[in-house]
């Protein structure tokens, strides 16, 4: 039996300003700020999450001639994932632990204030997956939120940076911690929970924006009142159909308590219907990684939501891969898009999971519509059934029915996914999606672990390799490539293009009626194509790898784009948390990203640094 990981990245070694007057809720004034494409007021743009800008200023014609404008270092040197809010005349951007936020001022780039909150680093950062990460912050009703590293909830004043309220969302010394962006809706934030990988039970939870008074929570696994389901009206798709969950749907898949160190985290992003009055976001994987360990479904861990944003009831749940036996954890983004699916015209959901499979559904009724690979070689499932909408298994990859301490090679995608939590952007003019992808395959061993609050309940030994693979065949091609950069159409389940990238595309792109895309990669290049053919426009050599999030905005009637460059995350956690030694020994730490990622480094360093970037007057 494998010992776990020496040094897991889990536990890192490295100790507008007020609402508008006749606005009457923080979800008014949020639709607002966001209908105006010279803001950027939450993460993915608007509530939809489709990370496209109506700015047309910077085109496919002049992206040539972008040049940066001015840039600004924050001083912290793990990784920088989100990117910043814009509201009017000031850009807050945000760190990794220390978790300090920024409030610049757009016409001098001078600091309007700083925030760093006070935090115990010696109980934080050890149970921190995956680098010491934060990917954003919320704004509403005159306030900044701050989702703190340690899980306190912070309200600032947008205008001063002074705290008004804080509050506890969940306990470190267990496991849990907090990485995701918030998501102010109506007179709530709306904030999730990190810690699958030490058997925390997942959550959604919404607090008043106000005073910071929780006002409902919504466990992933547990009896009907925790998951806040209703067995008659909250619904599934099963056997070609819409139906109802049934009692207890949170824990007669598990056996015994399993549930209740069940994982099923919510680290990822959230979107928001104003019209249906609903949250969706994804869970992550069950705990542990051994599948051995957990027999049954899981349910409802690896799921995609629909709650009722009053009152957290689960309005519709679908689950992408039962009795998860490859950590494909399912917390990727929710893009809200009404397209024509099958002749008829639909309010979908489209989610693109770590296991590969681009999903679309219905996001009134959850009815599963289109379910197809965004990397064709992906191997671990040969398809979805469309009418139990569960995924048709080779058993020649699965980690369970090779056993315990059984070494399955050649599984596809990776543990990280074909697609990790770099969120997408959907442009309605080209009516594609642009994927930020991996293009990696893993050895995963499994091990028998036990519990113990607090400390890291994983279970498996990974190693990870280039797919070698080609992305639109499946074939075998010999390649290294570690990403691409794909174009797909989600009414259809097919990729119109893809472009292969050295390193894994870890920077969430942008799309823009200029009929350009935005990402940034992991050598720490911004890149612009054609959002049409993908044909390469423009790149510039920022001074560190980009895992941020690119924003755009107007001010002063003029176009910037602005992204945070800083390596690390898991694909940069060698670097960023001092796990890259050299040694062939070392190949499967940071869960089986270092030996993968180990010439990284020769391509840049640490180094967090929020470049702007215009055109030439």
């Amino acid at each position: 039996m494998k010992k776990p990981l020496k040094r897991l990245l889990l536990a890192s070694t490295v100790a507008a300003l007020l609402a508008t007057p006749f606005i009457t809720s923080a979800n008014s004034g949020v639709e607002k700020l966001t209908s105006n494409p010279a803001n950027w007021a939450t993460w993915g743009g608007n509530y939809a999450g489709t990370r496209y800008s109506e700015l047309d200023q910077i085109n496919a014609n002049n992206v040539k001639n972008l040049q940066p404008a001015w840039s600004f270092s924050t001083g912290v040197l793990r990784g920088h994932e989100g990117g910043p809010l814009v509201i009017d005349d000031v850009i807050y951007i945000h760190t990794p632990f220390p978790n300090t936020v920024y409030a610049i001022d757009q016409a001098t780039q001078a600091v309007i204030w700083e925030y760093t909150p006070t935090m115990d680093a010696d109980v934080t950062i050890p149970v921190m997956c995956c680098d010491t990460v934060n990917r954003g912050l919320a704004y509403g009703d005159g306030k900044i939120f701050l989702q703190q590293s340690d899980t306190v909830l912070t309200a600032l004043d947008a205008k001063s940076g002074k705290r008004i309220w804080s509050v506890q969302n969940g306990d470190p010394k267990l496991g849990m911690t907090n990485t995701q962006a918030p998501l102010v809706v109506k007179d709530k934030v709306i904030t999730g929970i990190s810690g699958g990988e030490f058997g925390v039970r997942g959550f959604l939870a919404a607090y008043d924006i106000k005073s910071g008074q929780l006002v409902w929570k919504g466990y992933s696994m547990g009896p009907d009142g925790d998951t806040i389901m209703d067995p008659k009206k909250s619904t599934t798709w099963k056997d070609g159909k819409v139906t109802p969950v049934g009692k207890n749907s949170g824990t007669n898949t598990w056996e015994g308590d399993q549930w209740k160190i069940g994982g099923g985290t919510t680290w990822g992003w959230f979107s928001y219907d104003p019209e249906l009055n609903l949250v969706y976001y994804g869970s992550g994987n069950p705990s542990t990684w051994n599948p051995v360990q957990r027999p049954g479904d899981n349910k409802w861990s690896m799921s995609l939501w629909a709650r009722d944003a009053d009152t957290g009831e689960v309005k519709w749940v679908y689950q992408m891969t039962p009795h998860d036996e490859w950590d494909y954890d399912g917390i990727n983004e929710t893009v809200l898009v009404d397209q024509k699916v099958k002749g008829a015209m639909r309010k979908t959901i489209v989610h693109f999971d770590r296991n590969g499979f681009g999903y679309t559904l219905d996001r009134v009724t959850g009815e599963l519509l289109v379910a197809e690979k965004f990397d064709k070689s992906v191997n671990w499932a040969t398809h979805i059934d469309m009418k139990s909408g569960r995924p048709v298994l080779d058993l020649k990859y699965s980690t369970e029915a090779n056993g315990e301490d059984v070494n399955t090679v050649g599984t596809c995608p990776a543990a990280l996914g074909a697609k990790n939590q770099q969120p997408v952007s959907f442009s309605p003019k080209t009516g594609l999606f642009y994927i930020s992808g991996n293009h990696l395959c893993m050895e995963y061993e499994p091990f028998e672990v036990s519990y113990t609050a607090g400390q890291p309940y994983v279970g498996a030994t990974l190693s990870m390799m280039p797919a070698g693979a080609d992305v639109l065949t499946g074939k075998p091609d010999g390649t290294t490539n570690l990403g691409q950069f794909t174009a797909f159409d989600a009414t259809t389940g097919k990729i119109a293009w893809s472009n292969k990238e050295t390193f894994s595309v870890w920077s969430g792109s942008l799309a823009t009626a200029g009929d350009v895309v935005f990402y940034g990669t992991l050598e720490g290049y911004l890149k612009a194509v054609d959002a049409k053919t993908g044909k390469e426009l423009y790149k510039f050599k920022t001074p560190s790898g980009i895992i941020g999030n690119v924003n755009t905005w107007s001010y002063k009637g003029k176009q910037y784009v602005g992204v945070l460059s800083g390596i690390g995350g898991w694909a940069g956690i060698g670097i960023a948390a001092g796990l890259d030694s050299g040694e062939s020994d070392s190949n499967s730490e940071g869960l089986g990203a270092v030996g993968a990622y180990r010439s990284l480094s020769s391509f840049t360093k640490l180094g967090g640094v929020f470049t702007v970037f215009a055109l030439p007057n």
